[in-house]
């Protein structure tokens, strides 16, 4: 499967994968089509479909399978049918986010910074909890862009204008008074129950394999090939500190690092030595991933003691 999936990739690949996903995740229940909400389940899927879209655009995936594979079961395992409309609505404003910031072309990039702020004050609108995203956004945007001074000014305004909007609107409403959920407080107790999560371990080894040998080898990769992986690691973190303080149970948060988890693992199989390490790497994936999407439903360990 493995030798498979490292063909090249061709157009119709990634149309392909959105519709078997789409059909998975109503083959498992997990999208209850009669009680989910409509924008939810739209705001979600354009932007999980906008996923694929990008490993082409990050370009990591070397025209590969592989990312597509394991990205497919990944969203299938944290997906829910019951999606919260905040963490569906920032799958799609991240994605697009996503596709301004990987295009090469600075003047492109420039002109569409407002864009990028509104989107921003979008998402925190929607879930407050996401404000790790933006940090991420001005990092790039101090790294890469030529004009860093004017480009932050387009950001923060883009940002200000539809925050200000908002609670202007808010308040010609009635809406007097503060919503203390505009700032994410830290929860002082941390998760002391860890199933299912702990069906992950595999995918985390994974990720810690990857990231390790990356920066064994990293004198010997390519410029270009350094900044998308830091890109790509960047992301992976901030949104980690998302997960980290505020996922507890909402395990849909684990969808923000979907993306960057397939692109990480794909290039953990990719580079061990053995081919058959490469497929049996796949499948404990694979394996981990449905096992945490049955664990979010039955409790395994009873099952095994009946």
């Amino acid at each position: 499967m493995f030798r498979l999936l490292s063909n090249e990739i061709k157009i119709f690949s990634i149309p392909i994968y959105i519709g078997v996903l789409f059909l998975m995740v109503i083959g498992f229940n997990a999208l209850n089509i009669n009680t989910v909400e409509v924008f939810s389940g739209l705001f979600s899927f354009t932007g999980i479909a906008l996923g694929y879209f990008l490993f082409n655009k990050i370009g990591l995936n070397y025209n590969r399978h592989v990312p597509f594979f394991i990205y497919t079961f990944i969203v299938f395992a944290f997906y829910e049918g019951n999606l919260d409309i905040g963490i569906a609505f920032n799958l799609f404003t991240n994605a697009f986010v996503l596709l301004i910031l990987t295009t090469g072309e600075e003047v492109f990039k420039k002109n569409y910074y407002l864009i990028v702020g509104a989107l921003l004050a979008l998402g925190y609108l929607f879930l407050p909890t996401v404000w790790a995203f933006t940090i991420f956004v001005i990092i790039h945007l101090i790294a890469t862009s030529d004009k860093i001074g004017l480009n932050i000014f387009r950001l923060v305004f883009g940002f200000m204008l539809v925050l200000l909007s908002y609670f202007g609107v808010m308040y010609l409403l009635g809406s007097n008074s503060f919503n203390s959920a505009y700032l994410p407080l830290i929860s002082p107790r941390f998760q002391e129950n860890y199933y299912p999560l702990y069906f992950l371990l595999p995918v985390l080894l994974m990720v810690f394999y990857a990231v390790a040998n990356h920066f064994i080898h990293f004198n010997k990769k390519s410029p270009i090939s350094r900044f998308k992986y830091t890109f790509i690691l960047l992301y992976t973190l901030t949104q980690s500190i998302t997960i980290f303080l505020y996922m507890g149970t909402v395990y849909e948060y684990l969808l923000f690092i979907a993306l960057p988890v397939s692109i990480i693992v794909s290039r953990a199989l990719r580079f061990m030595p053995k081919y058959w390490m490469q497929e049996l790497g796949l499948w404990v994936v694979v394996l981990s991933l449905v096992l945490f999407k049955i664990g979010t439903f039955l409790d395994i360990k009873e099952i095994i003691n009946l």
